[in-house]
């Protein structure tokens, strides 16, 4: 028989799993190829644009702490906001010129990082189902 709930049944909660465990992960990579630097580059780079040099450990946040409990599903949706508003600053401070750019295959430049902001925006959304530590009925998740 078809499960007909959509995506508020069990394949709701496994695609939401997916969603998470994909978005999750693939950003902590990111985050922890940052951990084994410094983040005198991300400083120097919001300071240039005029914005608190202090802001650089807020990549920890965005691709270390929110990737992990997005894995976990704690705290969901408010990992996932971390993660939106982590793209809209490298968007806006690394990757503007681009925006409009396609690569030599012809996909957008932007794909990966379009998929990490829209896909952590559909987290915010949809929240983390019942495959977390959270729970489906946490606040958060």
């Amino acid at each position: 028989m078809v499960d007909r709930r959509g995506a508020s049944g069990a394949s709701g909660d496994l695609g939401r799993l997916v969603l998470r465990l994909t978005i999750g992960g693939l950003i902590l990579m990111h985050g922890i190829a940052k951990l084994g630097g410094n983040v005198d580059s991300i400083a120097a780079m919001l300071g240039k644009a005029g914005l608190p040099s202090a802001l650089a450990y807020g990549v920890y946040l965005g691709e270390v702490l929110a990737p992990a409990l997005l894995i976990a599903g704690l705290w969901t949706r408010a990992a996932a906001l971390v993660v939106v508003i982590n793209m809209v600053f490298a968007v806006g401070l690394v990757h503007m010129r681009d925006l409009g750019a396609f690569t030599r295959t012809g996909g957008w430049a932007l794909e990966t990082q379009a998929l990490f902001l829209f896909g952590a925006l559909a987290i915010v959304l949809l929240g983390a189902g019942r495959y977390g530590l959270g729970g489906a009925n946490g606040r958060w998740n």
